[in-house]
């Protein structure tokens, strides 16, 4: 009989630091039966926390992201629609392109002097207060203004929608998130609506309900609502915690904080390697076995859910050696922190430019930064990797 690991025996330190579990983990072997603690406690799967064993999960097609090919449908998908988290090939093909087709790398490149306008704006209004939280007035305000001006979101809806989308993603209960699911699906349909009426506004939401492939297919009205839900969580929530994540990085590491104001060529490498070392997402979005298949050994059976530990794979050591060490001159190539296969993170781009934006602003503008106390709560959940809250001062 399979032993089931119970990882809310680990309590709150859990949630604060897991890699010591998942360290004892891969020490016992790259793929587990756990139960996930509160809030989803109720939640059996089989966790994946070798780094070669996740990449190859991440390619293998027998492993579902589609429910309906084991016969359930998720609160997600009843409530918003299909979208991308949510389908396989072909359908999850025939989706990515429609929207590749408007969320271009030109259009993401485009977008550079306005997150630098934005990142200056929201310095000049946090810097004279000598500390302030770093999550309040610049981790989260900036991708939320980013992706809520690309999709053309409202001024006035972006805080609800900013409460909603950390409620849907880090859920304090199953009531909770469940209202937030039914919330911000009429808020999305409503809005989606709104742009349908308008005409063409030059933003990405108002592109996608007009783009057309070369063989006249659409996007359908529960798809749209889809699409703008993923893009929302993920065009933010995760740009939240990377930037929280990078930042209490260096600043932890003196000595790496040190040889980043010295040589600001080493950026790049300083947001590769704080994605491998405290990514934004702790875990990939279920999967679950459409067929009977192994992992490393591990036979998993028809139906059964599989996670994809992001955190635990990269701290692998036999993939990053010394994987507990913050090293920016580290070789991070193969981290997951996006993912991995045909579900890589379509947003990743745009997320990498406001991660080096914020932080080569921020460092420039207050070369006496540092810690103003120990941070917030980490999110709860298998989901998010990352803080409420950070206070800071220089």
């Amino acid at each position: 009989m399979t032993k089931v690991i119970d990882l809310g025996e680990y309590g709150d330190a859990f949630r604060r630091d897991p890699h010591p579990v998942y360290a004892r983990l891969r020490e016992r072997g790259p793929v587990h039966r756990v139960r996930l603690p509160a809030p989803d406690a109720h939640h059996e799967t089989w966790l994946v926390v070798g780094h070669q064993e996740a990449r190859a999960a991440f390619a293998d097609p027998r492993l579902s992201k589609d429910g309906s090919r084991i016969g359930v449908t998720f609160l997600d998908e009843q409530l918003i629609g299909p979208y991308l988290l949510t389908a396989d090939p072909p359908r999850h093909t025939r989706l990515r392109a429609l929207v590749s087709r408007a969320f271009t790398t030109r259009r993401v490149e485009e977008l550079r002097p306005r997150i630098r306008r934005i990142t200056d704006d929201l310095l000049d209004a946090m810097l004279p207060r000598g500390r302030a939280d770093l999550v309040e007035f610049l981790a989260h305000p900036l991708p939320l203004t980013v992706i809520c001006e690309l999709l053309g979101v409202p001024e006035p809806d972006r805080a609800g929608f900013r409460a909603l989308s950390t409620e849907a993603v880090a859920p304090t209960s199953a009531e909770s998130e469940h209202d937030a699911f039914v919330r911000l699906a009429g808020q999305l349909t409503e809005l989606i609506e709104d742009k349908r009426c308008a005409g063409p506004s030059g933003d990405l939401l108002s592109d996608l309900i007009r783009t057309t492939a070369q063989d006249g297919d659409r996007l359908s009205p529960g798809e749209l609502r889809g699409m703008a839900f993923v893009l929302l969580i993920a065009g933010h929530e995760t740009t939240v915690n990377l930037i929280t994540n990078a930042v209490h990085a260096l600043l932890t590491h003196p000595d790496q904080l040190a040889a980043l104001r010295a040589d600001t060529t080493l950026l790049d490498g300083a947001v590769e390697e704080a994605l491998r070392y405290e990514g934004p997402v702790e875990n990939a979005t279920f999967r679950f076995a459409a067929e009977p298949l192994e992992i490393a050994g591990t036979p998993i059976a028809v139906g059964e859910a599989v996670m994809i530990g992001l955190t635990a794979a990269d701290r692998d050591a036999e993939r990053f050696p010394a994987p507990d060490r913050f090293d920016i001159r580290r070789d991070t190539r193969g981290h997951l922190a996006f993912g991995h296969g045909v579900h890589y993170c379509l947003g990743a781009p745009l997320a990498r430019l406001e991660a080096r934006t914020v932080l080569r602003s921020l460092l420039d503008r207050a070369p006496a930064l540092a810690l103003d106390g120990p941070p917030g709560d980490w999110l709860p959940g298998p989901l998010m990797r990352g803080m409420r809250s950070m206070p800071v001062r220089w």
